[in-house]
């Protein structure tokens, strides 16, 4: 690796380590990033690296290099904070005692450490509890430690069984369970859990929310906390709603066999109740403990059937990442970051000894980013071409030409054409330019988008009892996730099943069952939205909704709203001319990549948002699929079997043996004489 400064040039052995006497003003072209950092006192100094540091550097700061100002280089140390491992185990005993209105858990922890919580086991599916907690150390004296915290499960929703109270050494501990409001829960078995003994240090995150898409029934935010490979502690959603309970999930998009996926790094439950005649309590953070590599993170935010929640701001905390060096001198010194290539240092520390583990974290400050000028941009992926092998493109039935507004890595999303059109699992996607194909990465979001379809009457005067809807859709073979529509009617309770008249091979029509619902509405309580998922994916563009009224009136329906996910494709493209998706081969496989290597990379790299120009056909689909898309292939059945019918009995009439011209005219002697 050539290290430049002025006057002088050196190329540095393994680790890229540079030579003395140089100049700190011209650093090497080949890092990007530089910060200051002015150390007043020779001797150990610790500091904690900020976040756009971190983000600025390779995610095991391989390429994070500390110079003096005479251009020397620095050897460091790296330290990165980990969560204090804290004693959680079962209680060595447990007991459980039933009265009139509460129910009294008395537990032996088993712990001389301080302990700051219980889990309680329940095999309950749905309840809401308040619970006191007190400590003893004899089991004569009680000290009240929390009073009306919740528990609860929900079925099909959150579940809150730990109890949190204030640190303290307690051998027994006393929890009562408020029963005055409802049945008392079947309580199992505890879970004790110890505090820490030292507090882990935790650093702020800055969040802005940088999109927010309401799903049915979930709240999906893109949230930027500013720089990448941070390793977060705690997620903590603020909010004005005063009463609810939520599921909540921190992602990552990553890499997967050639496709981007979602994987969840943590999942946990917020809530804030007031339970009648408690104190009101809430929990809005929950705990994340986990590396997030690129800039993004999702939270997805389980509402069910309730409304969104009115999310004033995110807030989050970090594992700090300290650096460790030892200072000849009070002067500048100088952070570089942004080496793509350099092998990570190696470094003898030995004379600094266990010393390291004992230096105070120092409060100086290290200046913000800034750009090298001699830093030259490299190409993302340089080594990514976007032309690959050649393509007989005379199989497939569609295109569309890709528009891109510059080269370099793109995101392009399918609409709802391509992906009526496409195969169902999209096997059949190429990228083509000048019959060579482009590679790509498929990403399956879980962002859904909406279509209005055309909605109207389709009663059955057969079935006075039963009102149907008919859902126009913009095109058949939509892949569809589920469908969603308002009432006005104050009070129902509706079995609501949705369904479409496909055509078999033979011509003769069917109704084929999409899903169906159970939905509910009572008046003084908020309006329910009917959420239908689909278990299959429509044939047709005609869906008919449909329920069973028995002897009560017709509700009304409207707002109706289908979904299908989106999805995209991610790749490089060195021109933007001449790029076309070629889609709808029913015999194409899925494509292999080598891209799926570097997809990190390409994921995490700027990107533009291409798109796709108007759909051209490139061959007609087969007689048979066109006449079982319009409905011949009945006529087409049924005639084909008369003329087979016709056939055979032309072939028996010619078997059967003919009759002789007497035969034919009759033999009346004979028969006279017969008589």
């Amino acid at each position: 690796m050539k290290i430049s400064f002025t006057g002088l040039s050196l190329v540095a052995g393994a680790g890229c380590l540079l030579a003395t006497n140089l100049l700190a003003a011209n650093f090497s072209s080949e890092w990007k990033n530089a910060q200051q950092l002015q150390v007043l006192q020779a001797g150990l100094v610790k500091i904690s690296l900020p976040a756009e540091t971190l983000g600025a550097a390779r995610p095991g700061l391989e390429d994070l290099r500390i110079f003096d100002d005479a251009g020397h280089e620095v050897p460091y140390h790296v330290e990165r904070s980990r969560p204090v491992d804290k004693v959680v185990r079962d209680a060595r005993s447990f007991q459980i005692s039933l009265a009139a209105s509460e129910t009294s858990i008395l537990l032996e922890t088993g712990i001389t450490q301080p302990v700051e919580g219980v889990t309680l086991n329940a095999p309950a599916r749905s309840f809401i509890k308040s619970v006191r907690v007190e400590g003893s150390r004899d089991r004569q004296t009680w000290q009240r430690l929390a009073q009306g915290q919740p528990i609860f499960r929900q079925a099909y929703g959150p579940s809150q069984l730990y109890v949190a109270f204030p640190p303290g050494a307690w051998p027994f501990l006393r929890l009562t369970v408020d029963d005055r409001r409802s049945e008392p829960v079947p309580f199992s078995g505890a879970r004790i859990h110890g505090a820490a003994l030292e507090p882990s240090p935790l650093e702020p995150v800055l969040i802005a929310i940088a999109e927010r898409i309401e799903n049915p029934g979930e709240t999906r935010l893109t949230l930027n906390l500013g720089a990448a490979h941070l390793q977060l502690a705690r997620l903590r959603i603020e909010t004005s709603d005063t009463l609810f309970t939520r599921e909540v999930t921190a992602a990552v998009r990553r890499i997967s066999e050639n496709a981007v996926i979602e994987q969840a790094l943590a999942r946990g439950t917020i809530y804030r109740l007031a339970i009648e005649g408690q104190p009101a309590s809430s929990n809005l953070s929950f705990s994340v403990e986990a590396a997030v590599p690129s800039n993004d993170l999702l939270l997805l935010i389980q509402n069910h059937d309730s409304p969104p929640l009115r999310i004033t701001g995110i807030t989050a905390e970090r594992r700090p990442v300290y650096v460790v060096f030892h200072a000849p001198q009070s002067s500048p010194y100088h952070l570089l970051t942004g080496h793509a290539q350099c092998p990570a240092p190696r470094y003898d520390l030995a004379a600094l000894g266990s010393d390291l583990e004992k230096v105070a974290v120092s409060a100086l400050a290290v200046t913000a980013l800034t750009a090298n000028p001699a830093y030259r941009q490299a190409e993302t992926l340089p080594e990514l071409r976007d032309s690959g092998t050649d393509l007989d493109t005379s199989s497939w039935r569609y295109r569309k030409q890709v528009k891109l507004t510059r080269t370099g890595v793109q995101q392009l999303e399918l609409d709802w054409e391509t992906l009526a059109h496409a195969q169902a699992g999209f096997q059949d996607l190429r990228l083509v330019r000048q019959g060579k194909q482009v590679s790509y990465i498929l990403e399956q979001t879980s962002i859904t988008r909406a279509i209005m379809p055309q909605v109207g009457p389709a009663n059955d005067p057969k079935t006075p009892k039963t009102s149907r809807w008919s859902v126009k859709l913009l095109h058949a073979s939509l892949p569809l996730t589920r469908l969603t529509c308002a009432s006005s009617t104050p009070l129902f309770r509706r079995e609501v099943i949705l369904s479409e008249e496909a055509t078999d091979e033979r011509g003769a029509k069917y109704v084929r069952s999409l899903g169906q619902a159970s939905w509910v509405q009572t008046p003084g309580q908020p309006t329910n939205q009917l959420v239908l998922f689909l278990s299959n994916r429509p044939f047709t563009d005609t869906l008919f909704l449909e329920t069973n009224n028995e002897d009560n009136p017709a509700i009304k329906l409207g707002n109706f709203q289908v979904f299908y996910p989106a999805t995209r494709l991610l790749f490089k493209a060195s021109s933007s001319s001449d790029l076309f998706l070629y889609y709808g081969n029913r015999e194409a496989g899925f494509p292999q990549y080598d891209l799926s290597l570097v997809g990190s990379q390409l994921l995490t790299s700027e990107k533009s948002a291409a798109a796709l120009a108007g759909e051209e056909q490139l061959k007609k689909l087969p007689w048979s699929e066109t006449s079982t898309a319009t409905g011949l292939t009945g006529f087409l059945f049924w005639g084909v079997l008369g003329l087979v019918v016709a056939a055979l009995l032309v072939v028996i009439a010619r078997l059967l043996p003919k009759s002789t011209p007497a035969e034919r005219a009759g033999t009346p002697g004979k028969e006279d004489g017969d008589a």
